[in-house]
């Protein structure tokens, strides 16, 4: 998060393009690290410190939105997803409004690689005709039975990948942590299949494709290569 080869700390690439969102009354930067808490308010963010004993990302957002009763809907943004399209928070929010009786959304992305589709780090998702989440998983779902090669290239896609960003209505953001941790959970380490196998939908919106996010040293160099051409462009 405070890697700042690019002249601003990675975070700060990341709140930008939240604010760029055009439906959030405002973007929070929820952390329990003090060093994170000095960079943002440097460069002059709005952050809150929460508990370092938040299990996850969801137990974190949940803590702020705990003190934050005006507002009906919290969007979830990973901190390393400098380059998320500001359409896609808007989009995630618009599926609650949508789907009235869906407490959470999220997204998904067509899948055209076969090496991203056999990747467990690539975790897929399919629909009902309602779009709602059927399953997810990290393996290739579903599986093409009578095909040899994997069906990447079909119009419409067949295969989707799951991206890590949600829209939580507020009341059940914060009974989120009631719920005990499911077998399937377990099983695939998805901490979505818990509100699926407890029976709570889940609204999915399509964007075009996934923005790259930041895990490794690698995807940090690619990422500032990426920032140094459009400087100079």
């Amino acid at each position: 998060m405070l890697l700042a080869a690019t002249g601003k700390p990675l975070i700060q690439h990341t709140y930008e393009a939240a604010c760029r969102a055009e439906r959030p009354a405002t973007v929070v930067v929820a952390t329990d690290h003090p060093a994170i808490v000095s960079a943002v308010q440097a460069f002059g963010g709005r952050v809150v410190m929460t508990s370092p004993g938040c299990a996850s990302g969801a137990d974190r957002v949940a803590e702020v939105a705990r003190e934050m009763p005006d507002y009906d809907i919290v969007v979830n943004v990973q901190g390393d997803e400098p380059e998320i399209d500001p359409a896609a928070i808007d989009l995630a929010a618009e599926l609650l409004d949508r789907d009235p009786s869906a407490p959470v959304a999220t997204l998904s992305a067509p899948i055209r690689d076969a090496d991203r589709l056999a990747d467990p780090a690539n975790v897929k998702v399919v629909c009902d005709h309602a779009g709602r989440a059927l399953y997810f998983s990290r393996s290739p779902i579903p599986f093409a039975r009578d095909t040899p090669t994997p069906l990447v290239h079909t119009e419409p896609a067949v295969y989707h990948q799951h991206l890590g960003l949600y829209a939580y209505r507020r009341e059940f953001l914060l009974r989120l942590a009631e719920l005990p941790p499911s077998p399937l959970e377990q099983i695939e380490k998805l901490e979505q299949l818990r509100l699926l196998q407890a029976g709570e939908p889940i609204a999915v919106g399509s964007v075009p494709y996934a923005t790259p996010g930041i895990d490794t040293a690698d995807d940090y160099s690619a990422f500032v290569r990426r920032v140094s051409r459009r400087q100079a462009a």
